[in-house]
């Protein structure tokens, strides 16, 4: 059966630390990164990322989901913090659109799902880590929440997932967990 392959604490720590921040570049690709690993988002929902789609008084994020799904979200500090540096330092001034990530080179369009794909690909080859893409730091978002004591319900709304039964697969990856709740075998010691 599948189980979700999650990135440690070490890998996320060394894929954020092999972006340049201080090049343009660097700044939005961190900015990317953090977004994907803290909250969990899809290349397509980073890429369509609106800068009237951050509430910075209220603290919160609105993501455009699967389904034309519209839903807000809190915005981490740090996240907060690494879309700022990339928005003051980083986005070209003479952007063709709203988007928050756009491309390093004119014509400065908003990125799309694939280029977003590119970026954490690109970042893992530069921090060693292999072939990784995107989707994998959605399950490393959802992995450090359940290690973190969140529920499956409070991950579930963080990913916006629509059944329970989506979010129960990362039930599987807290091994430690599981085996706390598992009952013996008949016939085998406790």
């Amino acid at each position: 059966m599948w189980c979700p392959k999650a990135l440690d604490g070490q890998q996320v720590a060394a894929l954020l630390a092999c972006c340049d921040e201080r090049t343009p570049t660097g700044r939005r690709d961190l900015a990317i990164l953090t977004v994907l690993v803290r909250l969990g988002l899809r290349a397509g929902e980073v890429a369509a990322l609106m800068l009237d789609d951050i509430d910075w008084r209220r603290g919160e994020i609105t993501v455009r989901g699967k389904g034309n799904r519209h839903d807000r979200l809190p915005l981490p500090a740090d996240v907060g913090e690494r879309i700022v540096a990339y928005l003051r330092d980083g986005r070209p001034g003479a952007a063709q659109d709203r988007a928050v990530f756009v491309r390093a080179q004119a014509p400065y369009r908003g990125l799309t799902s694939n280029a977003v794909t590119t970026v954490v690909v690109c970042a893992g080859r530069r921090a060693g880590l292999g072939m990784i893409g995107a989707h994998r730091l959605r399950h490393s978002a959802a992995t450090a929440m359940l290690r973190s004591g969140a529920s499956l319900t409070e991950i579930g709304q963080t990913l916006r997932h629509v059944r329970p039964l989506t979010t129960a697969l990362y039930a599987k990856v807290d091994l430690d967990g599981l085996r706390g709740l598992a009952r013996p075998w008949p016939g085998e010691p406790s």
